[in-house]
């Protein structure tokens, strides 16, 4: 049984700046995205439409905005609405902690269109380019969850030998949930997409390879990782997560069907 080790929070003070691990992992999160869209400017798809290095850029400053504001609403609004609900103005207290991947996922193809509109150029061939590129940032992001001893996993049998028993969980061995959630979402996805996205496809085959790839490994994941202790289990015996990973499995379904029904000219 191994105990998790009790890292400070804080990686960096610079006198009254405090830099934090967990906003150390979104940074390198930011900077992989950038330099695995650099790569994917070279697929003969985004070669052909003349984008460049300052279309990254712009790229990500949007899909930072998306992170951020439909990640907060996400959280409040899925997560503690009636709490937020009584104290509106902490809606922007963005650094008590409190991200939503979901509503992140959502703000993110917010900003995605509004790039699209701004370039002229098909929204899911916007989606389809970043799709690879993000789960890497995703995994940097569980290992900043594991660092802060947070989003701990279920109670796990004492002979599992990676069980942890994290501070502030009891004293009882758990899931080390974080780190199943980077291999799976973020490795292991990033691996899966990043060599299909290398040859032709259609027009959205990328970005519902994506959804159904997250959303079933979410749902896997989900049932090592502690539900929120005021939500526990919905409906069916599933978690919050669960519930809305399904959404993304069904669209990343249906868009699947709608790109294989479109002509091969559409690659």
């Amino acid at each position: 049984m191994l105990i998790h080790p009790q890292i400070d929070p804080v990686a960096l003070q610079l006198g009254p700046l405090s830099i934090h691990w967990y906003g150390l992992t979104y940074l390198v999160a930011f900077a992989l995205f950038f330099l695995l869209a650099l790569r994917r400017l070279k697929h003969p798809t985004y070669a052909n439409l003349g984008w460049g290095r300052r279309d990254i850029e712009d790229l990500l400053f949007f899909g930072v905005l998306g992170i951020i504001i439909g990640g907060r609403l996400g959280y409040v609004l899925f997560y503690r609405p009636m709490e937020f609900l009584a104290e509106p103005l902490r809606i922007v207290a963005v650094w008590e902690g409190g991200l939503s991947f979901h509503g992140g996922f959502i703000g993110i193809l917010l900003a995605m269109a509004w790039f699209a509109y701004r370039r002229r150029v098909n929204w899911l061939r916007v989606t389809d380019f970043i799709a690879p590129c993000i789960p890497i940032g995703l995994a940097s992001g569980r290992i900043g969850n594991f660092i802060n001893g947070e989003l701990w996993g279920r109670v796990a049998d004492p002979a599992l030998p990676w069980g942890m028993v994290f501070r502030g969980a009891g004293d009882l061995p758990r899931h080390p949930s974080q780190l199943y959630q980077a291999l799976l979402e973020g490795l292991l996805l990033f691996v899966l997409l990043w060599l299909y996205a290398r040859g032709p496809r259609r027009l959205g085959e990328v970005s519902a390879a994506f959804l159904i790839g997250y959303g079933t490994f979410r749902f896997i994941a989900e049932f090592f990782r502690e539900p929120d202790a005021h939500l526990g289990l919905l409906g069916l015996g599933l978690s919050l997560g669960q519930w809305l990973s399904l959404p993304m499995v069904l669209a990343g379904a249906a868009l699947w069907g709608w790109a294989h029904r479109q002509p091969r000219s559409a690659v």
